[in-house]
């Protein structure tokens, strides 16, 4: 089976390609390889993966049209995974022209050329940041998710809309996957593990916004890539049963999930379980909550459960314990 990643250096792209090469797929990859952080970084990942028989790369923006319809003409696509997207909360307020351009012309070109090449399978990243200003928890795919509180969250709401007009218009499978918080080894160095990490070893204080108020639904990096292997086979068939007042009902071939650990852990829990795996204790700094933040994200999982068997079973603190060996091997770090 032949399958494009796109995002294929990104934290969970390259970790799905290494999954999915190892179970015998042939697995094209794309990434603009850009420079919102050091893309040494992706050339490292990429170097796991990039020698493989079955593995072909290529440079490309998702945005240029025209690259990825020829990208898929000749090709022989059966899936995709699109996983490429302008990430981060925060820096949505400094460069909103990024997110509009790769997270929604981007995802319109993986759209059409997915529906031109008859893909039988589209399965597209979305985020926990989409349930914005929603406060009931857990957050359920039943949930209304119409008051975003970041640009990032609007961008992935608009995927999941996007896709559901191609899945009804075009009969296209898509299956949107919301994941909560991913974290662990060769993540991204604007997330909280790498940043606090380098903040304790040089003993610079944390920022701790929301006054270590913070809460969220923490799931580990080979869970995400495990969820995502077990959907590739199996999109959404429309049963007959339609409830148009359940967002997560719909009459055409497509499907939202909850990837998470279905648990909520305070923030300073986190903190403290790097603390314990870096043998370090850290300097805090109290910080009120960031526009743009919520105080906590917490997923129902049932349905991923019920239709596809995902089990998280990577707890925190031996999640943590992974990423911390792997942070200071990476950065050849004595303590």
């Amino acid at each position: 089976m032949k399958v494009l990643v796109t995002g294929a250096a990104g934290f969970i792209g390259s970790a799905l390609c290494l999954e999915l090469l190892q179970d015998g797929f042939e697995v094209t990859g794309i990434d603009n390889h850009n420079d919102y952080y050091d893309p040494k970084l992706k050339s490292d990942r990429l170097a796991r993966h990039i020698n493989h028989s079955r593995y072909e790369h290529f440079k490309l923006e998702i945005q240029d049209r025209l690259a990825i319809q020829d990208l898929f003409k000749i090709n022989n696509f059966e899936i995709v995974i699109h996983l490429a997207a302008q990430a981060g909360v925060r820096y949505s307020m400094e460069n909103p022209s990024a997110y509009i351009d790769t997270n929604l012309v981007g995802f319109g070109n993986i759209l059409e050329a997915s529906r031109n090449y008859e893909i039988s399978h589209l399965i597209y990243a979305s985020s926990s940041s989409v349930y914005g200003a929603n406060t009931e928890l857990p957050f359920s795919i039943h949930d209304n998710v119409d008051h975003p509180v970041s640009l990032y969250g609007a961008t992935k709401r608009a995927n999941e809309l996007m896709a559901h007009a191609y899945s009804h218009l075009y009969r296209l499978p898509t299956t949107g996957l919301r994941f909560f918080t991913c974290y662990g080894p060769w993540d991204r160095p604007d997330m909280a593990l790498q940043k606090f990490a380098r903040k304790i070893l040089s003993e610079e204080k944390i920022p701790i916004f929301n006054n270590g108020n913070h809460k969220r639904d923490f799931t580990y990096i080979d869970d995400i890539v495990n969820g995502i292997k077990k959907i590739i086979k199996a999109p959404f068939k429309f049963d007959g049963n339609f409830n148009q007042k359940d967002p997560a009902s719909s009459s055409a071939p497509w499907k939202i999930y909850n990837l998470g650990n279905n648990k909520s852990v305070n923030l300073m829990e986190y903190i403290n379980a790097l603390e314990n795996s870096l043998g370090k204790k850290a300097h805090y700094e109290f910080l009120p909550l960031q526009l743009g933040d919520v105080n906590e994200t917490f997923s129902d999982i049932d349905a991923s459960v019920r239709d596809f068997d995902f089990k998280p079973t990577v707890d925190i603190e031996e999640g943590v314990e992974y990423f911390a060996n792997w942070f200071l091997g990476y950065n050849q770090i004595l303590i």
